[in-house]
């Protein structure tokens, strides 16, 4: 089987991963609070503690799931996770009561955690000088999957809340069965490894990464790049809505420019950018246009700056594939999986814990309490995480030339 049809099968699991997230974001709340038959407050608490159990299943199952293809193979773990995933979807759609989704809700991180397997699948068929360039894949599915998922989920939630799950378990089957016939198995016999629970798990996958100095140090920028990142889902709404008095139809529309953008600039930009000027000045320029552009989104004044930012920002995408094709290109073949579950870990530590830190300065900058009016607070901090993710990531860059020098 060659490349093309294996990476295209990888990116639409990617687009249906994401859709289906988004197919249910826009009734996921009000169908919690009909299934409480409590109060909006009450539902939104428990939405909260449904996407923080969602992100820490995924913290927990992304190096178990990576592991595993590793030891196995990626094609077995990723028709797995789409074969429970596609099942989970039914199971939502049809839980008698809270307790039922809250297991669904479980379930939907474990299989969520194909993100290791599917990415480890990338850096096997692309060679190295290609790999950050097709790790772009990851955010144009992002970015499709965000535009699409949420404006077909309100559309089918208008007709019933429970219609978007059936929806989107229909299409991850399909595509389950289309990659039973189609995808080839992409990780060769002799780099199978043995599977084992001290890097299965999240703290002893991490512990591995320090026998790779560059993979440790690009690893925590990673994680501040993502946690700098929260501040969009988190505090989007509420920063438009008092910033600029924007309705819900005006923050689907700016929501769906973003997708529309970090699909062309990671779906695109990166296979001219990347071969260009390579990985590593390619990854500090993203960083250095996130530094910026946070800065712009908080100083902004007028609700069309945000699309005029959105535009020259999503240059800031660059950075991710960029480092995930450094890391990849650091470790063997037969330990892909595990370090890119690393990754996708730390990843969902950052949706766990950015959150709370975006929306309390956000709510502390703007009440009474605080000591002068400043609503774009959450993404000032963001700029300064990202210095700090640049300066990690340069000080990892220097060492390892150092130590190549002194070698």
């Amino acid at each position: 089987m060659g490349r093309k049809p294996a990476l295209g099968f990888i990116f639409i699991t990617l687009v249906l991963d994401i859709l289906g997230i988004g197919l249910i974001v826009p009734i996921l709340p009000k169908l919690i609070e009909n299934m409480q038959g409590g109060t909006l407050s009450e539902g939104a608490m428990t939405y909260g503690f449904l996407a923080a159990l969602y992100a820490f299943m995924q913290f927990l199952c992304a190096p178990l799931l990576g592991s595993l293809s590793d030891r196995f193979g990626r094609r077995p773990v990723i028709l797995v996770s789409l074969l429970g995933g596609g099942l989970d979807y039914f199971l939502l759609a049809y839980a008698p009561d809270l307790t039922w989704f809250v297991i669904g809700r479980i379930i939907s991180g474990v299989t969520g955690a194909n993100f290791a397997a599917a990415t480890a699948y990338i850096a096997d068929v692309s060679p190295p000088e290609k790999r950050a360039a097709n790790f772009g894949l990851v955010g144009a599915a992002f970015g499709l999957g965000f535009v699409i998922g949420p404006a077909v989920g309100g559309w089918l939630g208008h007709y019933s809340l429970r219609l978007p799950f059936i929806v989107a378990g229909c299409l991850t089957l399909l595509n389950w069965l289309y990659g039973l016939f189609v995808l080839p198995e992409s990780l060769k016999p002799e780099n199978l490894r043995g599977f084992s629970w001290k890097r299965a798990n999240p703290v002893g996958a991490l512990l591995a990464l320090r026998q790779y100095p560059m993979v440790l140090g690009l690893s925590w920028s990673f994680f501040l790049i993502n946690l700098a990142h929260q501040v969009f889902p988190a505090t989007w709404v509420l920063y438009t809505g008092f910033r600029f008095g924007w309705d819900p139809r005006q923050v689907g529309m700016s929501l769906a420019f973003v997708g529309v953008m970090a699909a062309i600039v990671q779906g695109g930009l990166t296979r001219k950018v990347i071969p260009k000027f390579g990985e590593q000045r390619t990854a500090l320029l993203g960083l250095a246009v996130s530094v910026f552009s946070y800065i712009a989104y908080g100083f902004a004044s007028q609700g069309w700056m945000v699309y005029a930012i959105i535009i020259w920002g999503s240059l800031g995408g660059l950075a991710t594939p960029a480092i995930q094709g450094i890391v990849s290109q650091q470790v063997g073949d037969d330990e892909q999986g595990g370090v890119q579950g690393s990754l996708s870990s730390l990843a969902s530590v950052a949706g766990i814990l950015g959150p709370p830190v975006a929306t309390g300065l956000f709510g502390y900058f703007v009440g009474a309490q605080a000591p002068f009016l400043l609503p774009g607070a959450a993404f000032f901090c963001a700029s300064i995480i990202v210095v700090v993710a640049m300066f990690l990531m340069q000080r990892a860059f220097h060492r390892v030339s150092e130590d190549t020098s002194d070698g």
